[in-house]
């Protein structure tokens, strides 16, 4: 059968789609009773995969039942209720299920005329997420990959404005023989912040480097005098102990010489939204740029990432979007407020996520991974471990009396299959980090995860 006739046939007949039903069905069934990491046998079976591109057209049924028998054992269960790795979350059921419907649309959400549904969710979401971080009415939102780019988006809309108002026009001019800008920011500001400044064209010479405390929260007394040059960065959520900055005190000294402060709150900012944890983002609102994450703490689907900017022309004119064969509307069109200009529909998936929720759910779900971090802080302490950090949010950092009795324990739990979690530096110290950021995991799997510990410790030392 000549190859488009094949196509044609496959989606009339609906078989594939059916098939790949049934795959995603076996996969979330047996989710809770996976190797959390691909063990040894998996990872070997993805030497399947090696092999020549052919000359003739394959199987799409083949294709399926590869991936489905090879593919599916070698992922990582972060949809499972084990996973205490990276900040990843899990999929919540109906954000998934839009996510299956919206591939299908499989929208190019540039532009309101490429998108309209995807433009309206868009004006939505962007409403939604003001009220619930209680931000500045003008703030607008841009939709993008994840935080590391929505921190990109942010700090390029600082640099904008901050030259602009030293009378320098970067889109004209660019960064040579620009008015310096100084960057403030803390030492325990996230690899993504480091990489993003690098790419917008500083260099770590241009940082001014400021003390941290032991919770990896930048130090009052060492900030030095702020003037309308400066760009400070700030931290909702540290990644390793969970730590927030000083927003309130630090954004009261930026604001008195208009400075510009940038926010990275990829999975911390969500605790604006628990009437519990709220105390811990007190000011944010006072900032100028903030940068969030829906697939951590909210648990959408990869990938989605939110910039947030009260200057909405300064977010627009940094992202640069031009172009004689673009046809802007009077509706919102996307790329005037990301780097990108082609784009997958991120908001869609994230719509009925926050219309699933409601406000209650989102604090239930913020307040949940708090009080499972609480118990099983609290289950470690007394079974002999150290508690390294404050556990403010939904980060846990162990440790025993050593490094290497530290990083034993490590080992062996990511080799158990049980559960996954990673190793990581603190002051000087390996510690043990966890993260409790999925919807799936429940009281059995922190008791679960509690008792291997134990055994671990047992059997290692």
């Amino acid at each position: 059968m000549p190859l488009m006739d094949d196509m044609h046939q496959q989606l009339r007949t609906k078989t594939l789609l059916s098939q790949a039903k049934e795959y995603a069905f076996k996969y979330l069934e047996g989710l809770n009773d996976m190797d959390v990491f691909p063990l040894e046998n998996a990872l070997k079976n993805l030497d399947a995969f090696d092999e020549e591109l052919s000359l003739e057209t394959g199987s799409a049924d083949a294709i399926l039942k590869q991936l489905h028998l090879k593919g599916a054992p070698a992922t990582v269960a972060q949809s499972g209720g084990r996973y205490f790795g990276f900040v990843n979350g899990s999929s919540i059921p109906v954000s998934m299920a839009v996510k299956w419907i919206s591939d299908v649309w499989d929208q190019n959400g540039g532009l309101f005329n490429t998108s309209p549904i995807n433009s309206k969710l868009e004006s939505v979401c962007e409403r939604w997420l003001v009220d619930i971080f209680n931000l500045p009415k003008e703030t607008v939102a841009g939709f993008v990959s994840g935080t590391s780019m929505a921190n990109f988006s942010g700090l390029a809309a600082a640099r904008y404005q901050l030259l602009k108002n030293l009378g320098w026009d970067f889109n004209e001019k660019g960064l040579n023989g620009a008015p310096a800008i100084r960057i403030v920011a803390h030492n325990q500001v996230h690899s993504s912040i480091r990489k993003t400044l690098v790419l917008l064209g500083f260099g770590k010479v241009d940082i001014e480097w400021i003390e941290s405390d032991s919770q990896g929260r930048m130090c009052l007394d060492k900030i030095p005098t702020l003037d309308a040059t400066c760009l400070v960065i700030l931290q909702a959520g540290n990644a390793n102990t969970g730590s927030f900055d000083h927003f309130d005190s630090i954004c009261n000294l930026a604001n008195a010489c208009n400075a510009w402060v940038h926010i990275d709150g990829a999975f911390g900012l969500w605790a604006a939204a628990s009437k519990s944890l709220s105390h811990l983002t007190k000011g944010i609102e006072k900032a100028d740029s903030w940068a969030v994450d829906g697939h951590k703490t909210l648990n959408t689907p990869y990938d989605s990432g939110i910039v947030l900017c009260k200057h909405p022309q300064s977010l627009i004119n940094a992202m640069q979007a031009t172009g004689e064969y673009l046809v802007f509307s009077e509706q919102r069109d996307p790329l005037l407020y990301t780097s990108e200009m082609s784009k997958r529909s991120r908001a869609i998936e994230l719509w009925a996520t926050l219309k699933y929720l409601g406000k209650q759910g989102i604090d239930e779900l913020v307040s949940g991974m708090h009080a499972q971090a609480i118990a099983i802080r609290n289950g470690l302490r007394q079974s002999g471990f150290e508690i390294v950090n404050d556990v403010v949010f939904n980060q846990v950092l162990v440790a025993l009396e050593d490094d290497q009795k530290t990083n034993s324990v490590v080992n062996y739990i990511q080799n158990s299959g049980e559960a996954w979690l990673g190793g990581s530096k603190w002051q000087g110290r390996a510690v043990i980090r966890i993260s409790l950021c999925s919807w799936v995991t429940t009281s059995a799997d922190i008791e679960r995860t509690i008792a291997l510990f134990k055994k671990a410790k047992e059997k290692l030392l």
